[in-house]
């Protein structure tokens, strides 16, 4: 369990529809995404991710093309309209942080407030060096940052271009473990305290659990599943979510701290959880991911039982395919757990949906993301 948002059409979305054929491959899109939060884009390579953020940002020709920003349109091939790249007010962070190496981290950003459409809206640049953690390398070189220093500004260089749509085409794949840490928490400050639509592509199923608030899973050109992330991570008919990725979200908010054992007990719609460590204030909201690997099944309360964290639950939906596991969703509260076990376990112990159970979920595979609002 990991603790970790055209004329006509309605406002409050960004509305998209492609086409776009190539030899040996076809995207074809369409989705309403919503104007706040973080969408994330799952899938494998070649599934059509990064070419999809190309056509939002006009890096690409399709056959067919349709995007509206809060009912702004912006391109729809039926009427042989288009906005260039540069009338886009469209901030593109890709995977390297192509920085001007010429010029220092304060010039870089310079840069990016320069070319605002509008000089008069968007993030100040104060604030965008105080939210990326930024005002001690302002002076630096690139060649002097370290690569999430260097993803950083990239970062606050496209906020800075106070654009209304944002694309983040997996921004921390090129960086290690190390850095991955360092940058994650300032991913997470943009989350709470902007009110920008980003679109994050990412082939990392932990990342976006932390990060996104809506789930968009594609599969050779195509969408196989869009909705708030909660719902899609428990949808069992998804293959590309079925094995070692398949997990759920939950909300919790803290309920107490035990300084003896260092534990912080939550409080979620189905009961309560221990998790290692002193995690936030009373009443701060947490997001957890709860990996189906680490969840397991019982009929009575084990009396000798080293995991912490026991709660009743209802099978909801048995999900059998070929092979030595099964997928079950749980229904705990008004939450929805996922558990992988195996077709003998399951037979053994003649889960049925509608049965209640206990499950068992491990409390050292418990991490946490910071409160989320």
């Amino acid at each position: 369990m990991n603790v970790v948002k055209n004329q006509g059409n309605e406002t409050g979305t960004v509305d998209l529809r492609y086409v776009l054929e190539r030899a040996d491959f076809l995207l074809d899109v369409e989705l309403k995404i919503p104007m706040r939060g973080i969408t994330g884009i799952f899938g494998e390579s070649g599934s059509g991710k990064t070419t999809l953020l190309r056509c939002l940002a006009g890096l690409e020709q399709p056959g067919i093309g349709r995007l509206s920003i809060d009912g702004d349109v912006w391109q729809d091939t039926t009427r042989k309209m288009s906005r260039a790249i540069h009338e886009r007010q469209i901030g593109y962070v890709f995977q390297e942080p192509r920085l001007f190496r010429h010029l220092n981290v304060r010039r870089n950003l310079e840069y990016g407030e320069r070319r605002r459409r509008d000089p008069e809206h968007g993030v100040e640049f104060k604030q965008i060096v105080d939210l990326l953690g930024l005002a001690g390398l302002l002076s630096r070189t690139p060649g002097e940052l370290s690569g999430g220093e260097a993803q950083r500004v990239a970062i606050a260089r496209a906020l800075l271009r106070a654009p209304r749509l944002v694309l983040m085409d997996e921004p921390l794949v090129a960086l290690d473990r190390a850095r991955k840490d360092e940058i994650l928490p300032f991913l997470d400050r943009l989350h709470a305290e902007l009110s920008l639509p980003i679109l994050y592509v990412s082939h990392n199923i932990e990342e976006v659990c932390r990060l996104c608030d809506h789930l968009v899973v594609m599969d050779r050109g195509r969408v196989l599943a869009d909705g708030e992330i909660q719902s899609v991570l428990v949808d069992l008919d998804l293959p590309l979510l079925a094995g070692d990725e398949a997990g759920s979200v939950i909300l919790a908010t803290v309920d107490a701290y035990d300084a003896d054992y260092d534990l912080t007990r939550l409080n979620f719609s189905g009961g309560e959880l221990l998790v290692p460590g002193r995690l936030g204030a009373k009443g701060s909201r947490l997001r957890l991911r709860i990996r189906a690997n680490d969840v397991s099944l019982c009929r009575t309360r084990p009396s000798d039982s080293t995991i912490l964290n026991i709660i009743p639950v209802t099978v909801d939906r048995i999900h059998k395919d070929k092979g030595p596991y099964v997928l079950v969703r749980l229904r705990a509260g008004s939450d929805l757990l996922t558990a992988r076990l195996t077709r003998r376990s399951c037979d053994d112990i003649g889960l049925k949906p509608g049965g209640q159970l206990l499950a068992q979920i491990k409390s050292v595979a418990v991490r946490h993301t910071p409160p989320v609002k």
